[in-house]
């Protein structure tokens, strides 16, 4: 019983981290509420500050996708309580966003930048947009499992995990990713773009095109013709495209 009580503060705790980090993450790229911000005014020589920011892009893409894989996970479990094993990667990709918050170098200089009054409000909307759609998304696949805490909850009461079906609710219907459109949305849509938010960006964007693809060979491994099915009809990440050829 002590093991399962543990378990399941873990879980619980990981899930905090992760919550925190989230909503510390709207204010990071909104610029605003959090004591350091995408923007800031940078401290360091430019090409110093890019190569500190890349390297934190990099362990967080590293660590994201090496996690995810189902042969990293067949091998972490050896070593940690398998109803653990989502809690650690929630709690190990928080860190590793948290790391970058704390350490990320503002490159300064404006690429470009809205003044219009309205148009500044249609792409703050479209931030909120941005964010709301990704926390939407992760409740239609099941937010608990995805973020570990089913996980650690059936364990806590005895019962034997079950992976979640195959289904496609909401915008899923109309794109194979709206959590990584949402991202889009997020990253991209601000009144101001600096320097640190271009790179910032793009580099997010560029891996989120790779993970795609990494992701969707593991999905098709699991859920075999459903997902391929699912592929031919449904665009990945622009909606109504009969198929989507990216």
């Amino acid at each position: 019983m002590l093991k399962r009580i543990t378990i399941l503060l873990y879980g619980l705790v990981s899930y905090a981290v992760f919550l925190a980090t989230f909503l510390y993450a709207v204010g990071f790229i909104g610029n605003f509420g959090v004591p350091r911000t995408l923007d800031a005014g940078p401290t360091r020589p430019f090409l110093e500050s890019l190569a500190i920011d890349l390297g934190l892009l990099a362990l967080f893409a590293l660590q994201h996708s090496v996690m995810a894989r189902p042969v990293f996970k067949r091998w972490f479990t050896r070593f940690v309580p398998e109803p653990a094993e989502r809690s650690t990667y929630v709690l190990a990709s928080s860190l590793a966003l948290i790391f970058m918050f704390a350490f990320w170098q503002p490159l300064g200089g404006v690429v470009w930048s809205v003044d219009d009054a309205v148009l500044r409000g249609v792409l703050w909307g479209l931030f909120a947009f941005g964010w709301l759609l990704v926390l939407v998304s992760t409740f239609l696949i099941n937010h608990f499992d995805l973020f570990g805490l089913r996980q650690v909850w059936l364990q806590m009461s005895g019962r034997p995990y079950t992976p979640l079906p195959f289904g496609t609710p909401g915008p899923y219907r109309y794109v194979r990713h709206p959590l990584y459109v949402g991202w889009f949305f997020a990253f991209w849509a601000t009144p101001v773009t600096t320097v640190s938010h271009l790179v910032f960006a793009v580099m997010t964007t560029a891996y989120i095109l790779v993970a795609i693809r990494l992701e969707e060979r593991d999905l098709v491994a699991h859920f075999g013709e459903s997902y391929r099915s699912y592929k031919t009809r449904v665009p990945m990440l622009i909606p109504f495209l009969r198929r989507n050829r990216v």
